[in-house]
């Protein structure tokens, strides 16, 4: 990468920041790395309202706070804690990316 491009990317990126700080919403899935609580939220948004997931990720993570209990979950208590956020066949894939981990 050549000095342009490297000034070029550093000031874009400092954009990107600078418009974050002003204009950023607290997000509680921004709050953690935790990779589980990312990889919920990430699932949960997919076609999904912010404001929907940010009520279902709380409770979801109240029943099931790690892989294990992910993993081990019924599945009709699953399905029920997923009820509302539609597509309901990303909660059974998140259910199995749980069961390899």
């Amino acid at each position: 990468m050549n000095s342009y491009t490297h000034a070029t990317l550093q000031q874009f990126t400092g954009g990107i920041w600078k418009y974050y700080r002003q204009h950023g919403r607290d997000l509680p899935w921004r709050r953690t790395r935790d990779p589980y609580r990312v990889f919920v939220s990430e699932i949960m948004l997919q076609q999904t309202q912010v404001e929907r997931v940010k009520t279902y990720y709380a409770r979801f993570l109240e029943y099931f706070p790690d892989w294990g209990s992910l993993a081990q979950a019924p599945r009709t208590q699953l399905l029920s804690l997923w009820q509302g956020l539609g597509y309901n066949r990303r909660a059974l894939y998140l259910q199995q990316a749980a069961r390899r981990v």
